[in-house]
């Protein structure tokens, strides 16, 4: 996974960029501080060897969902909730089940690119289809499960994962800002 940011030219503002190992970009806005000093620009052009991310100010007070990079870097990822099983066992719950009208882990894995073929495989095995949807998204924050959430309105799934990350995820000693996932 790599991060790069470049400056918006309409706005200004920075724009991160994270691009995951499918190599699918997902672009984030992020807040600027125009104090902060410009490091390794010259004649309007970044020095290649600056630090990428020196121009974001890490010391400003974060809002909720903030994608600053120090709050990114903060973000509790799939990986950490695998290794909470009450939770795991609460959301296979929620999202094993096939049901018509109500969106499941199905919706969820081909939303994030998973083929038919391989969705009609996980079907198919003795272990839990949620649970093999999240661990081939390990890398992924908890914040993109929570809008999947928000996408297919699974407010009950949601609710669950937000008390995870303001209740669970600071006791664990991880994170100043709990509240930005």
């Amino acid at each position: 996974m790599g991060l790069a940011t470049r400056r918006t030219p309409d706005t200004g503002q920075m724009r991160l960029t994270v691009a995951s190992e499918e190599r699918d970009p997902i672009s984030l806005n992020c807040p600027t501080n125009s104090d902060v000093q410009h490091q390794g620009e010259e004649n309007g052009f970044p020095d290649s060897t600056g630090d990428p991310l020196s121009d974001i100010s890490k010391d400003a007070s974060c809002a909720e969902n903030c994608t600053c990079s120090s709050c990114l870097l903060l973000a509790p990822t799939i990986s950490d909730l695998l290794n909470d099983q009450d939770l795991l066992d609460v959301i296979r719950i929620k999202l094993d089940p096939c049901h018509p009208t109500v969106k499941n882990w199905r919706n969820f894995a081909s939303k994030w690119g998973m083929p038919y073929d391989e969705l009609c495989f996980l079907e198919q095995r003795p272990q839990s289809p949620t649970l093999e949807f999240l661990l081939r998204n390990s890398q992924r924050t908890v914040g993109q499960l929570m809008e999947l959430c928000r996408l297919y309105h699974r407010a009950d799934v949601e609710k669950v994962l937000r008390r995870w990350v303001d209740e669970e995820w600071p006791r664990r000693g991880r994170g100043e800002h709990p509240r930005n996932f």
